[in-house]
This record gives structure tokens, sequence and C-alpha cells, in this order.
């Protein structure tokens, strides 16, 4: 699988990764097919976080024999220091590792969350302070709701690496929620690693779901390798993290393994057709 420069962090990355979220409710027996499936197509990238039920658990046997080929990135929905500087050592004892390459605040959604991480007693000190330890190298945030959010989190502090939505969903109906675009423009000023996801979601659920995905996924090779080769192809993505369903996994492996970008036409056909297929926004709701 191709691998890309993750930004000025300078590691070179599978452009796909192990999002741990998929390995989280399913038993270790399953968990561990599932991770030597991604690793057999050359993933060497894992994005995990405590929210991902046991995804911790799941994933600390491949630390113990793979630890020094992984880029590993955790994550925390805490907002304060306290509350980060003990989510993160529970990470650590959980995953069996001493320390991480990437810790990221999770799921920033709102200029109030932006308000209380960066607090002198918000998570941000907490950030600083692992960094500064060794407890991590870099720094990131995530973000899956607004744009806008992610836009001033970066204002506020240069972090290393930024993770959100990068899909056709998005792009059938662009708004300033859903934007990606200028976030990308300001991870290419700042040379920032960007990790993509829902790359593969056609919008949120309209009748009984049939995958493990909160939103409702693309699941057929043909569309999964479009949204797929579309969110690689934006500048300056790095690598997109597989969906929370392992059962999509090996459709996505298959179509990282045999990625070529989109020039500017085929990306304004996958649009198109994206429009035609019934693709929609996830926000605004």
């Amino acid at each position: 699988m191709i691998k890309r420069r993750l930004g000025r962090i300078g590691e070179n990355v599978s452009i796909i990764t192990l999002g741990g979220c998929g390995v989280g409710r399913i038993s270790q027996e399953e968990a561990d097919k599932a991770i030597k499936q991604a690793l057999n197509h050359g993933v060497n990238m894992v994005d995990v976080a405590p929210t991902y039920g046991d995804a911790e658990l799941r994933l600390a046997p491949l630390m113990k024999t793979h630890r020094d080929k992984i880029f590993l990135a955790e994550k925390t929905t805490e907002r304060t220091m306290i509350g980060a500087k003990n989510e993160l050592h529970q990470s650590l004892n959980r995953l069996g590792v001493k320390s991480f390459d990437l810790y990221q605040m999770h799921a920033l959604s709102t200029m109030n969350d932006l308000d209380t991480v960066f607090h002198p007693e918000g998570a941000i000190t907490a950030f600083k302070e692992a960094k500064e330890t060794g407890l991590t190298k870099y720094l990131g945030i995530t973000g899956h709701q607004d744009m806008r959010v992610l836009l001033e989190a970066i204002k506020r502090y240069d972090f290393d690496l930024i993770l959100l939505p990068v899909s056709l969903c998005s792009a059938v109906a662009f708004h300033p929620m859903n934007d990606y675009r200028p976030v990308l423009e300001a991870a290419i000023d700042r040379d920032m690693g960007v990790t993509a996801i829902k790359a593969v979601c056609r919008g949120r659920w309209k009748d009984q779901r049939s995958h493990g995905t909160w939103y409702h996924p693309s699941d057929t090779p043909k569309d999964v390798e479009l949204g797929v080769r579309f969110t690689l192809s934006q500048e300056p993505v790095t690598t997109y993290a597989l969906p929370c369903d392992t059962g999509l996994w090996e459709m996505v492996l298959q179509a990282g393994d045999g990625f070529t970008p989109m020039d500017e036409d085929e990306q304004k056909e996958a649009v198109e057709y994206a429009k035609t297929q019934g693709f929609s926004p996830l926000f605004p709701e």
C-alpha cells in the first residue's frame, strides 16, 4: 500500500489507517483477525480512543509485537487538564505502551469546547505537559461536526495533525459547517498531517441500520472505491481511517491497494454521481 508523509511529523504512513472503533465492540478473536487483515495490506498507522468500547484492550496484543512498526494515534474527549491527564495514563495502561506518537483532542464540536480546552486548567495544559515529558511526540485535534470550530482551534494552537470528515457526502452540498476545504487549505499552509474520516459515507440512516456505522455507508466495491479515491485525492489528506464496521474493511483496503489519484474532472464526476445516488451531508442535519 502507498505510504505518504504525515505532514511536518515526517513519518511515512499508509494511506489507510486502522480505525480503532472497528475492533472495539467485537471479541478479541475477531479483532485479531481484522487487525491481521489490515497489517497484511501494509497498514502501519492506528487511530484509537477510549470511547471506542474495548478497542484499546483489543489493540494491546498488537502493541506488544508491533509497537515499533506502528504510528500510534490516541485521543481523549476530556476537556479539563485533570480529566485529560488521567485518561491519557489510563489509555497508556490499557494499550500497554509507554508513550503515544500522537495525542489528540477528540471531537471538538463547539466554540465552548475550545474555550474549555484552552483555559489554563483545560486539556491543552495536560497536552503540552505530555509532549514535554515524552508521553507523546505530537499533538493533534479531531472534529466531526463543525469545520469552523477546527479552523478556530488551529488558530489558537499550532497542532501537528488534524482529523476531519472529507467525503462525497459533504461535497454534494457544502455548508460552512461541513466544508472541509478551508481546513485543508490551512493544513497545507501549516504543513499539518491530515487524517480523513467518513470516506464511505452516503448520509444519515433513513431506514433500519444494516452496518455498525452511525452513518449509512457505501457497501459495494464500486462505491467504496469511489469514496476512498475521492477522499484520498483531496490535498493534503495523508490517510483515511477505516470505518467502524470491520465487515467493510476488505473493500476499503482493496481500494487503498489500488488507489490512483483522481484528476479534477474525475472528482466533479464523482460528486455528480453521488448526487444522483442520494448522498447527503451529515451536518447540518
